[in-house]
C-alpha cells in the first residue's frame, strides 16, 4: 500500500534507547527504563462537501524513568538529539533525588520480562494523498445525504491515517518495539423532520486499510442510524429489561476493567474489591484477554513495563479469574504483574447464539439503548446512571425511537443480570463484544 513515513529507522530509536540507559548508569542510576517514539498522522474532515480541516502531525518523543533505589524520577522530551537525551536523563535523576522512596517502585521482575516476540502484522503503511483522503471523506458524507432528504445536516466525515514506531528498553536487558498503523473513517449526520433534529454517527478503525469497509458504507450506516431516530418520543418511568447495543455494551466492559485494575484496587476505590474467584457476572459470561491476535487494535507481546503478555481467561462462567495489574500496582497489592501496564489487550466477551434482532425478540418488552450520555458512574459503589436514547421494544419488535430518558442501576447487579450476549461482535478500541441484554433496570422518563 505504500512506504513508512518515518524520518528514522527503528534501529536508530533503539540506539537512542541504549544511549539513555548508558547515560543513566554512568550518572549513578540503580535502574532505568526509557521509551523512544516517532509518529506521523494525517486527518481530513469534510463538512457538507467542503473541506473543514486538514491536520498533520509528526511527533517525536523520549521518556526516561530513572531510579535511585526505590526513589523514582521521570522526565520527557520531544527532542531526540544527543544533548537533549543527556539533559532528559539528568533531569529524571535530579527529580529522583528529591522524591520520597516508594517500596513498590522499580523495574519489572526480570523473570516476567518479554524475551521473545513475533510479528503481529500491526504495520500496514499507506501513502494516502491528501487529495484522495478529501475525496473519500466527501464520498462518505455524500452517501448519508443520498439516503433521504430528511438527512439535513452534517457534523462532518473524517478519514485519518496514523503510523507510529517505538523502542522500549530497560536496564535489565529488555529491548522491544515495533511499528504500527491505525486507519479511521467516521461520519456524523443530523436528520430532521418538522422542528425535530436527531443526530447519529458511525466509525470504523483498523490496522490495515485493506480491512476498512467502503467509505460509502460508513456514511450510509450513519445516515440510517440518524433517520431511525426521527420522531423520537419520551416514555413513562418503568423498570424493564434493557438491551445495550454493541457500541455501548463495550462501555460496560470498560467499567469492569476499571473496577478490577490495580490502581482502583490498591486505592480501595472499586465496588469489586476482593472479588478474585468470586461470581461477578452472570454464569453465561466468559471474558478472555487475547494480546497476540494478528492485526488487532490492542495486540502486543509486552506491556508498557516490558512484561510479557499472555492469553488468559479473565472471567469464566461469571467468576473473576484475574485482575489487570502493572508492576507497580501488583506490588502495592502483594501480587504479580499480569502484563497490563498501559491497559488491557484485546478483551473479548465470548458471543452467544443471538444476533441483535434475536436479542430484541428474546427481550420481548423493554428498551434497546443505542446512545449513552453523561458520566454518572461511581466505581466505588457501582452506582450507574446515564442519559440515554434508543428504541422501545414491544412484542419482540422495535416499535418507536425514544429520547430524553435516564437509565439507572448498579453495575454489580447489571453484570450479574446479563441474560444474553449477542454474536454481533464489534471492536471498539481494546475491547470486542456484542450486544448485551440485562434483566432489569430503571428507566426514568417523564
Amino acid at each position: 500500500m505504500g512506504k513508512a513515513r518515518f524520518s528514522q529507522p527503528i534501529e536508530t530509536l533503539q540506539e537512542i534507547a541504549a544511549s539513555v540507559l548508558r547515560r543513566a548508569r554512568e550518572k549513578g542510576a540503580s535502574a532505568c527504563e526509557t521509551e523512544v517514539s516517532h509518529a506521523y498522522g494525517q486527518t481530513v474532515t469534510v463538512r457538507k462537501g467542503e473541506v473543514e480541516t486538514i491536520e498533520y502531525n509528526r511527533d517525536k518523543g523520549l521518556s526516561v524513568t530513572a531510579y535511585l533505589g526505590n526513589k523514582k524520577g521521570y522526565a520527557s522530551s520531544s527532542d531526540l538529539g544527543a544533548q537533549a537525551m543527556a539533559d532528559t536523563v539528568d533531569k529524571a535523576l535530579t527529580i529522583a533525588r528529591f522524591t520520597a522512596a516508594d517500596e513498590a517502585a522499580g523495574l519489572a521482575d526480570p523473570e516476567l520480562l518479554c524475551r521473545e516476540a513475533h510479528d503481529l502484522d500491526l504495520f500496514h503503511p499507506w501513502d494516502l494523498p491528501v487529495e484522495r483522503a478529501i475525496e473519500m471523506a466527501r464520498e462518505c458524507e455524500a452517501a448519508a445525504f443520498r439516503l433521504d432528504k430528511r438527512v439535513v445536516n452534517s457534523e462532518g466525515a473524517s478519514v485519518s491515517c496514523h503510523q507510529q514506531q517505538f523502542a522500549l528498553a530497560n536496564s535489565l536487558g529488555f529491548m522491544g518495539g515495533f511499528p504500527n498503523s491505525r486507519y479511521y473513517v467516521s461520519c456524523a449526520v443530523i436528520a430532521g423532520e418538522g422542528n425535530g433534529m436527531w443526530r447519529d454517527d458511525w466509525f470504523v478503525s483498523r490496522r490495515s486499510p485493506d480491512d476498512l469497509p467502503r467509505v460509502e458504507a460508513v456514511g450510509d450506516y450513519a445516515g440510517r442510524r440518524a433517520l431511525a431516530r426521527l420522531r423520537s418520543r419520551k416514555i413513562d418511568t418503568v423498570t424493564v429489561p434493557v438491551l445495550f447495543e454493541a457500541p455501548v455494551a463495550s462501555g460496560l466492559l470498560s467499567h469492569f476493567v476499571s473496577a478490577v485494575s490495580g490502581g482502583s484496587l490498591y486505592r480501595k476505590a472499586s465496588f469489586l474489591l476482593d472479588s478474585l474467584g468470586k461470581q461477578v457476572f452472570s454464569p453465561i459470561v466468559d471474558i478472555a484477554e487475547r494480546p497476540h491476535l494478528a492485526r488487532a487494535m490492542a495486540s502486543s507481546y509486552f506491556d508498557d513495563d516490558g512484561v510479557a503478555t499472555r492469553d488468559r481467561d479473565v472471567v469464566r462462567a461469571g467468576e473473576l479469574q484475574g485482575y489487570f495489574l502493572s508492576t507497580y500496582s501488583a506490588r502495592k497489592l502483594g501480587l504479580k504483574s499480569t502484563g497490563n501496564a498501559g491497559g488491557n489487550h484485546n478483551l473479548v466477551l465470548e458471543p452467544g447464539e443471538h444476533d441483535l434482532p434475536g436479542l430484541v425478540r428474546l427481550m420481548g418488552r423493554g428498551l434497546l439503548v443505542t446512545e449513552l450520555m453523561g458520566q454518572g458512574i461511581n466505581l466505588v459503589n457501582g452506582d450507574y446512571s446515564r442519559g440515554a436514547a434508543g428504541f422501545w421494544v414491544e412484542g419482540g419488535e422495535v416499535r418507536y425511537p425514544v429520547e430524553e430518558i435516564t437509565i439507572a442501576g448498579n453495575l454489580r447487579d447489571m453484570f450479574r443480570g446479563i441474560v444474553a450476549a449477542g454474536n454481533d461482535m464489534l471492536v471498539r478500541g481494546s475491547r470486542e463484544c456484542g450486544s448485551l441484554l440485562i434483566d432489569r433496570m430503571t428507566i426514568a422518563g417523564h
